[in-house]
Formats: C-alpha cells, structure tokens, sequence
C-alpha cells in the first residue's frame, strides 16, 4: 500500500498556475484601465473644446446686431411756390425719402410695416407708413418712403418766413422700424429699430444740407 502511494504520479507541472501568468494578466487589466481612463479624458476634452467653440460663436459671429437705418436723400413733390419762395396755400406737398435699411447680421431681418413721422418745430406736419420686407443676411435695403406733408400746418407755424429767406427748410422726422432676427432657427430675436433725424434741405436744389441722426435699438 506504501509502495502503491509512492509510485503514483505528479500532475503536469505545465498545469499548474504559475506567478508570471498571473503577473501578465494583472498588468494587461491596467493597460486596459489606463486606455479606458484616456479615451474617456479625449470625449471629455471633446465636449469642452465643442462648448468653447459653441460660446464663442452665440458671442461673437452668432451675436444680433443691430439694424442701421440710413436717411440718404430728400426730395420734395409737387411744391408750388408764390413769387418762388411761399408756399401755395392748399397745395398737396409730398417729401420723399430714400431710406436705407443695413442688416450686419448672417441671419435675415424680417421688418414689418415703417412708420415715419415729420416734425417742424416741434407741429407734426406729416405722417406715412412704408411696407414691409426682407433683408437678406449681411445686405442693404432701400426703400422709398412718402411723407404727405400738411401744408396749412407748415405755413401757420411764425419760423416758416425766416426759413425761405435763408433758402432752407429744418425739419425733424422719426421713424420706427420693428421686426425679427431669425438665426438657423435657434437664436430669434425681437428687434425695435427708432431713428430720430434732424435734416436741413434746400429749398431750391432740394438737396440735403445738413443731417444729424440719433438710433435707439430695442432688443
């Protein structure tokens, strides 16, 4: 039985687990941790450079910019005049305006129907609503605005006389624009564009002499 028990043989030594196997597969699950740990650091970096770049844009290229109106000229219709300097009483005088409408944006304004108010000494003597449009990213729009001004009004008003015998004619118009900024359907802004002008125009050549002009840009 003793004998029996010594003779009987060993299990393979190629079986048995060894120390270096072990050692192996603990440092390839670190090789894996560490690629995982650095592929999860690369989607993070990702999505924070993605964030920046998106920030940056709303700040800058995708910022709303404010809508410049331009007064660029002045003409006035149907101006009948007394010995050339006095107004026919009665007469239907038209001004009419060339206005410009700039969008800086990359998105399009939408702008509803103008309003334009014309003041001469502070006496409104004119009103007129000008249509609605478009304007394209990053393009001009001119339009024709017509005031139809009330003569009785202008000639009642004690400055008029001093005013034709200088050849000039001062009056202040304001004007309101509203519309829209649509930016790829993400950013829609609302924007209220006011324009207050004080224009000087000759009489005789009806041209613009002098024009200060202040913008209010409500958003």
């Amino acid at each position: 039985m003793v004998e029996r028990d010594q003779v009987r043989p060993l299990a393979p030594a190629a079986d048995a687990p060894t120390s270096d196997d072990g050692e192996a597969a603990l440092q390839f699950k670190k090789v894996r941790r560490k690629k995982l740990i650095r592929c999860c650091a690369c989607i993070v970096a990702l999505f924070i450079i993605l964030a920046v770049v998106i920030i940056v844009l709303i700040f800058t290229v995708f910022r709303v910019k404010d809508p410049i109106i331009k007064l660029n000229a002045v003409s006035l219709t149907n101006l009948d005049l007394i010995n050339g300097s006095i107004p026919t009483t009665g007469s239907n005088i038209s001004l009419i305006a060339d206005v410009s409408v700039k969008n800086p944006n990359i998105a399009s304004f939408k702008y509803r129907n103008t309003t334009t108010t014309l003041y001469y000494y502070g006496t409104k003597v004119g009103d007129a609503r000008g249509p609605g449009g478009t304007a394209k990213a990053r393009r001009t729009v001119q339009m024709n605005i017509t005031v139809d001004i009330m003569t009785d009004r202008v000639l009642a008003n004690p400055n008029l006389t001093a005013d034709l015998t200088s050849g000039t004619l001062t009056m202040i118009s304001y004007s309101r624009i509203g519309g829209r900024v649509n930016m790829l359907n993400i950013i829609k802004k609302h924007v209220t564009v006011m324009m207050n002008c004080t224009v000087t125009v000759n009489i005789t050549s009806q041209a613009i002499q002098e024009q200060k002009c202040k913008q209010k840009v409500d958003l």
